[in-house]
């Protein structure tokens, strides 16, 4: 199963994730065969526009930071790299750049899911002043938000996965999925991440912003987009 990773400024490197994205430290970093880097980002980057300028939940929150003072420039703020097997992408708050892992993303409605996954890590980044390195609920926080925003836990994704099928499935879905992220970037037991997330879930579950909703689908994103989008207009109107 891949995940979806939040890395941070790292005392040391393996404990933080960065070893699952190799192209971030160039010192270790050795490249890929021409073909693979020709081919592989060529596609990331096709599919990486398309995700930004069809997208609803991308759109939304590219609009959402704008409005917030952290416009995202597509050059500037994404990076499609070569990754470990395990992951499909991460917010590296030290650059504050969204990698996109052109190795393991081959699908767009894959892209769709990780842009709008990060990109929830960088909207937090950016309104909340996340503090990645040393605060584990702030990152069990922007975790709970991703997966419960992002269609992470979408019921035809969880259909896919064979994971299905009793009440309140789409928060343990959340839950886990968290947790799954919070353990892949810290040396900490599964007990001591369970109490983390614990802790700020139903705080964080129920933080929406800035979609106002979770929303469940495109068309439900959509809806959201659209009101985002008009917010202004309504008050403009008194």
């Amino acid at each position: 199963m891949l995940t979806f990773l939040t890395m941070e400024q790292p005392k040391q490197e393996e404990e933080y994730g960065y070893d699952l994205f190799p192209e971030r430290n160039s010192a270790k970093y050795k490249g890929r065969l021409t073909e693979s880097l020709f081919t592989f980002n060529h596609k990331c980057q096709v599919m990486l526009q398309f995700a930004t300028e069809t997208s609803p939940y991308a759109k939304l929150l590219l609009s959402a930071m704008k409005s917030s003072g952290c416009k995202v420039l597509k050059d500037r703020h994404f990076s499609c790299e070569d990754c470990d097997g395990s992951v499909s992408g991460g917010f590296d708050a030290a650059s504050s750049q969204i990698v996109l892992c052109q190795n393991n993303i081959h699908q767009q409605s894959h892209m769709n899911r990780v842009v709008t996954h990060e990109l929830i890590h960088a909207f937090d980044h950016c309104r909340a002043h996340v503090d990645w390195f040393d605060n584990l609920r702030h990152l069990a926080c922007s975790e709970i938000r991703a997966a419960n925003l992002s269609e992470d836990c979408s019921f035809s994704n969880e259909v896919s996965r064979f994971n299905f099928g009793f009440k309140q499935h789409h928060q343990a879905c959340v839950r886990g999925r968290a947790l799954r992220s919070i353990l892949a970037v810290r040396k900490i037991s599964r007990q001591e991440a369970e109490k983390i997330v614990d802790e700020v879930f139903d705080t964080c579950f129920n933080d929406h912003a800035p979609f106002g909703r979770i929303p469940h689908g495109k068309k439900d994103a959509g809806f959201a987009n659209r009101d985002y989008e008009n917010r202004d207009r309504y008050y403009a109107n008194l």
